[in-house]
């Protein structure tokens, strides 16, 4: 013979039920005790009172309140709800004038309330029952949120580092091509280079896993990129980097220097005169902004991997989850010249 088991929450929950039922089974048969001495007929008049109030709650518990009460019917709810008192004080009226009878022929049982009475001790049962579904279903709604927010998290983090793995891999192969370029030149200043990279290199495999730096940080981070460009970069082009930083906020990591990389992708050629590339950040109590602008070379086809493809969308979805609904981006385009504004408002 199979025997299907209970799942162990059904269990508990049984076990919850029968527990209310015995607390109030031996409360009100104390209650209601004529005597000091609770007699055998003061169990049989408590079990009898029970019958319509086990009717009426779980009438509530199982119908009205998932039907229409957790569906925010709450008119049809209270409706229901009234007409439910007034069935199962009903109910216990005719259990004491008809049923009794039928069940112990040899007692004799009368009502001790009358009606209005009833219906008020109705009426606290189905309430106290009711808050205690209710109270549990809140509670469980907020472990539910408790573990969706949890995922939410987890997703969010697996997405934001997916994206800094494709940012480091990047920035490193554009760095690396200075490290080439000096030493096909067979330049002394390749050592230098080499440590500043490695300097670059130690923010980006360190730094960047932290959920939030330092303005400062960010700062120093495209000051020492900056540096190690300008070994690549013809002596006639001119970059400026000015900060005004009011207050030290804390931003997510890398976010301008996939900007700064591209300006000077296309920005910085080295064949062609009075290249530029123009780069303001400030900060204050209100909001961080960064903003870039540099030439287009002739016939300059705008990296498409960061206008339509892989850069520019991957600095809009670290933006969409770290910063949802707290960014700007603007990216302006003209024949010449390219820039981008990006916003950060900070919570006060």
């Amino acid at each position: 013979m199979y025997i299907q088991k209970l799942p162990s929450k059904n269990l508990y929950r049984i076990a919850l039920h029968i527990l209310f039922w015995l607390f109030s089974f031996f409360t009100v048969n104390y209650v209601f005790s004529i005597t000091d001495q609770i007699t055998t007929i003061d169990y049989l008049f408590t079990g009898l009172f029970h019958i319509s109030l086990l009717v009426g709650v779980y009438i509530n518990l199982e119908i009205l309140i998932p039907l229409f009460f957790q569906k925010r019917k709450y008119t049809a709810y209270c409706t229901l709800l009234a007409i439910d008192v007034i069935f199962t004080s009903f109910l216990n009226i005719l259990t004491f004038n008809w049923l009794a009878d039928l069940i112990f022929p040899d007692y004799y049982f009368i009502a001790q309330f009358e009606a209005l009475e009833t219906i008020i001790i109705v009426f606290v049962y189905l309430l106290i029952t009711s808050l205690l579904k209710i109270s549990k279903s809140w509670f469980m709604l907020q472990e539910l949120n408790h573990k969706l927010s949890k995922i939410e998290k987890e997703n969010i983090e697996s997405q934001l580092n997916a994206l800094k793995a494709q940012i480091n891999p990047h920035f490193l192969f554009n760095s690396l091509n200075v490290l080439h370029s000096l030493a096909l030149k067979q330049s002394t200043e390749s050592p230098d280079a080499i440590i500043k990279l490695a300097d670059i290199l130690r923010y980006v495999i360190y730094e960047s896993n932290k959920s939030t730096i330092s303005v400062e940080d960010e700062v120093k981070l495209i000051e020492n990129y900056l540096s190690l460009q300008k070994y690549r970069i013809d002596s006639s082009a001119k970059v400026c980097f000015d900060t005004n930083i009011h207050q030290n906020n804390q931003i997510a990591p890398m976010l301008f220097l996939p900007l700064v990389e591209n300006s000077f992708k296309h920005g910085i050629k080295g064949d062609l005169a009075e290249t530029f590339v123009k780069i303001h950040l400030q900060s204050d109590q209100k909001q961080t902004q960064f903003k870039i602008e540099n030439n287009k070379g002739e016939h300059d086809e705008f990296d498409a991997g960061f206008k339509g493809g892989i850069g520019i969308a991957n600095i809009k979805k670290r933006l969409g989850l770290i910063y949802p609904h707290q960014h700007s981006l603007q990216i302006n385009e003209t024949e010449n010249l390219f820039k981008v504004s990006l916003t950060i408002q900070h919570e006060n």
